[in-house]
């Protein structure tokens, strides 16, 4: 088994943008090896608190190690971050200063083979879970879905051009026998592909995207995640969130977009009349992303994009 590590995108970055203060209590929605979490509480000493969450067993017992110097200070729960508030019940916190959420996968998670997350390892099992006591596996998925079904994944949330023809290809394989490793899918989806468009970015990135989102539930209750989680805001606290896809960060901007402009009346209507009143400022207007020196030292910061909202 690989040893857990992960190098944190635009760090420096997002401890900006969480506007820390030394006692706050802070959320880290998706822990990883505990990277961003170290700089929160190293930031906030001696009496800022984290409460932190994660999927991966490996991720979570990373972290407890790496914060160790901060015994005490925080907690870690095994948990899908979209359930932050029964982790909030457990914790016995109400209100938070500041939260973070990083969509990215983990550089562990890619490069351990065992995972399958990667179509650069041809010998990897179809898996992709986040969480490995999961039932739902990419192999199951391949496997079992239908043709319709499997394109319209590869279609929404790999915006894969060719997702019926690649879709056809996994049905008409696994009929001459079940699809079991990374390879075997990588290359339907090279054969499903006309030549041109076989070169450039590599062309099965999305179609794994695509199976990834589906096998973890990535975008279910995004939306309305973001709507509540940035209400548990104190006044004058910070939600700041890393997206590694556009599909993710289309969804944040829109529930930032409406947190802030709230208002429902007609555009023709001269004064509001609904009574709404904007409950965040978006600090950024245009996405931050990864500067020239962190690209050249980390190309998995090329996608990524940091947008921060304030509580009113």
């Amino acid at each position: 088994m690989l040893e857990f590590s992960h190098k944190p995108v635009m760090l420096e970055e997002c401890m900006q943008g969480l506007n820390l203060k030394e006692g706050g209590v802070y959320f880290d929605g998706t822990v990883g090896g505990g990277g961003h979490s170290y700089e929160i509480l190293k930031r906030t000493s001696p009496n800022g608190k984290l409460i932190a969450t994660d999927l991966d067993d490996e991720a979570i017992s990373a972290a407890h190690k790496r914060l160790q110097p901060f015994a005490g200070r925080f907690q870690i729960f095994k948990s899908n971050y979209k359930d932050y508030e029964r982790v909030f019940d457990m914790a016995e916190i109400d209100k938070i200063d500041g939260a973070i959420l990083d969509f990215g996968i983990s550089s562990h998670q890619i490069d351990d083979e065992e995972r399958g997350f990667s179509y650069r390892m041809p010998d990897a099992p179809l898996d992709m879970r986040m969480d490995r006591s999961a039932p739902l596996t990419a192999e199951i998925i391949l496997n079992t879905y239908s043709e319709d079904k499997l394109a319209r994944i590869l279609k929404m949330y790999g915006e894969e051009t060719f997702a019926r023809q690649i879709a056809h290809g996994v049905v008409k394989a696994r009929a001459v026998k079940p699809l079991k490793t990374s390879g075997e899918f990588a290359e339907i989806i090279r054969n499903n592909i006309p030549a041109k468009f076989r070169f450039g970015a590599p062309c099965e990135r999305k179609s794994f995207q695509a199976l990834r989102i589906e096998v973890n539930g990535e975008l279910d209750g995004l939306y309305e995640l973001t709507l509540s989680l940035t209400r548990r805001l104190k006044s004058g606290g910070r939600i700041v969130i890393l997206t590694f896809q556009s599909l993710e960060d289309r969804i944040v901007k829109e529930a930032f977009r409406y947190l802030e402009n709230p208002c429902r009346c007609p555009s023709s209507f001269p004064v509001c009349t609904c009574g709404k009143k904007p409950e965040i400022k978006v600090i950024t207007k245009k996405p931050i992303t990864a500067c020239e020196q962190e690209l050249e030292e980390n190309s998995r910061s090329k996608c990524a994009k940091l947008r921060i909202a304030e509580k009113l």
